[in-house]
């Protein structure tokens, strides 16, 4: 049975988000294809319809993943939000919540040692980051890896003092 093309979009948006954020929380190891198609919903004979591959839905997850960080670093320029993109950024709550954070912060370690087209997509992703920032390039490069290492190194250890402490040099240095 076919089914109409807007309905098989919107399915596959759905397969993509819950990817997303599920390896988000979780990794690309920890999370089955069957997990996957159950969050979005679908079965699990229905994934091949759309993906070739898990490592295809990993890609398309990253790339996801990335727009959405983009479109906050855009949203937070564009309004008058209540702190800058880096209070947010360098918080407890995106500490705390990796499978709604952003994606380089939950899954660059895995993305580093993985395919040539999962690298790509990760890439992709940082460079339309970087662009959005503006500015000088060098020093969007570093207040990037400033605070992915400091959520990376938040979440990293089990002190909450220590963990604390680390989100806050970080956001005190970056200003």
């Amino acid at each position: 049975m076919r089914y109409p093309v807007e309905e098989t979009a919107a399915k596959h948006e759905r397969i993509v988000k819950e990817a997303s954020r599920l390896f988000r929380e979780r990794g690309f190891e920890n999370v089955s294809v069957g997990e996957v198609m159950k969050a979005a919903g679908l079965t699990h004979g229905a994934f091949y319809a759309h993906f070739g591959s898990k490592e295809e839905l990993q890609a398309a997850a990253v790339a996801y993943g990335q727009k959405v960080s983009l479109d906050r670093l855009q949203r937070g320029k564009n309004k008058k939000a209540k702190g800058s993109y880096a209070e947010r950024y360098l918080s407890a709550w995106h500490r705390d919540n990796p499978g709604d954070g952003c994606t380089m912060a939950a899954l660059a370690s895995e993305v580093a040692r993985s395919t040539p087209e999962l690298k790509a997509a990760f890439e992709q992703g940082l460079e339309d980051i970087l662009s959005a920032k503006g500015g000088d390039r060098n020093e969007a490069i570093f207040q990037t890896a400033a605070m992915m290492g400091g959520v990376l190194l938040a979440r990293a250890v089990q002190d909450p003092r220590l963990s604390g402490e680390i989100l806050g040099s970080v956001r005190q240095k970056l200003g």
